[in-house]
């Protein structure tokens, strides 16, 4: 068989007598080595995707105007998160997914789970719904469309399942006469097509499908939809969370930075008053801890809920009404009694309302020696809601 001329050229030739056989096997395996630098490069840039937000899904900033007092109630055209229409009936099976301790209330707000703390069992709080699935596919997998309660712009998009507890998840802000409010879609699958910071969004539309997505492991036949409503704790809680140097980064939009209300309780408020504007759900929330504080300023939160502050800026000092979990309800300048009591003190526990308190899962405060005081988590509130401190 005769071979054409380019054919002959380009064939390799055949190695001379008594080459070492080593050369043969380095020209066939020679291929191997920009395989595993493609490799490295690929495991890098994965783990990098799990830690931190890429440039593309970085989240828009908060806009400082203010909500000006006319502004309509993003609350007219409310809709359920999810196919799910027995939300008000939590007693009924199959409307919310327990954890694994099966207990129906542990889907529910508030200090209704428990977990381990140092090797004792403690309450935990949990800020939102955990809303089951209707449907699954024959794998198990749910398919619930996950949708916008209301009208809003998407504020943060996290496509990462394994860098978040959320899993992948979205934030929403919402314009209401009070300022902005947030809504928060959690253990999603996927995002939908076109979800990203900056698009605004109507009420019902479709945001992702419910998963079972999370950086802690999460069970395929306990997939669901976390769901959370409230205020953002400090505009700039990124600055703070940097200082710390703390990872992983999703700005804003960290959920230590969300404070969550009770979801349940805020559907129930506007099936009574369709329509009303967060300001009146929030004057229904019960405070479970006042406390005094050493500010020279008024934090942010009350510079963007201007609602929620009373009288006089502050002297030096300010008193904060809490829900149980530290959703600021109120705010006011301290008396010059109150300041006074206050000495050389960053924080005092003015007085403490046990029966709204509860079982106090979040523990911001604490008894000792008989006397309610800020506890660890209370002090890294305080520091997250006074950031940054005026010398």
């Amino acid at each position: 068989m005769h071979l054409p001329l380019h054919e002959l050229r380009n064939r390799p030739k055949p190695p001379a007598a008594g080459a070492p056989r080593r050369i043969v096997w380095l020209r066939h395996l020679a291929w191997i080595v920009p395989l595993l630098v493609f490799d490295i490069w690929f495991v890098a840039r994965w783990r990098a995707g799990c830690e931190s937000v890429p440039p593309s899904e970085e989240p828009v900033a908060v806009l400082e105007e203010a909500i000006p007092p006319e502004t309509p109630s993003p609350w007219v055209n409310l809709v359920y998160p999810t196919e799910q229409q027995g939300l008000l009936n939590p007693e009924k099976t199959g409307v919310y997914q327990p954890t694994a301790s099966g207990s129906p209330e542990s889907a529910l707000y508030g200090s209704v789970r428990t977990g381990s703390r140092g090797g004792r069992l403690v309450p935990t709080f949990h800020e939102g719904l955990d809303i089951a699935a209707l449907r699954r596919d024959r794998k198990g997998q749910p398919l619930d469309a996950v949708r916008a309660v209301a009208d809003g712009i998407v504020a943060h998009a996290n496509r990462y399942g394994g860098n978040s507890n959320y899993g992948i998840y979205v934030v929403l802000r919402h314009d209401d006469p009070m300022g902005r409010v947030f809504t928060l879609y959690a253990h999603l699958a996927r995002l939908a097509p076109g979800i990203k910071p900056g698009i605004a969004v109507k009420a019902g539309d479709t945001l992702g499908t419910m998963g079972h997505t999370s950086s802690s492991p999460m069970p395929m036949a306990r997939g669901h939809l976390h769901f959370e409503i409230g205020l953002i704790l400090n505009n700039q809680f990124a600055g703070w969370f940097r200082t710390k140097k703390l990872k992983p980064d999703h700005g804003t939009y960290h959920g230590w930075n969300l404070l969550g209300l009770d979801p349940l309780a805020f559907f129930r408020f506007q099936q009574e008053q369709p329509g009303a504007p967060f300001l009146a759900f929030m004057e229904t929330v019960p405070s479970a801890f006042d406390v005094l504080l050493a500010a020279r300023r008024k934090p942010d939160y009350f510079v963007r809920y201007p609602a929620l502050w009373t009288g006089d800026p502050p002297g030096g000092a300010i008193v904060v009404a809490c829900s149980d979990n530290g959703v600021p309800l109120r705010g006011r300048a301290a008396t010059a009694e109150e300041r006074a009591a206050l000495g050389k003190q960053k924080a005092r526990i003015l007085r403490v309302h046990e029966s709204v308190l509860g079982r106090n899962g979040n523990r911001l405060v604490a008894s000792r020696a008989g006397e309610w005081v800020l506890a660890q988590a209370g002090e890294q509130w305080r520091e997250m809601l006074l950031y940054p401190a005026v010398p």
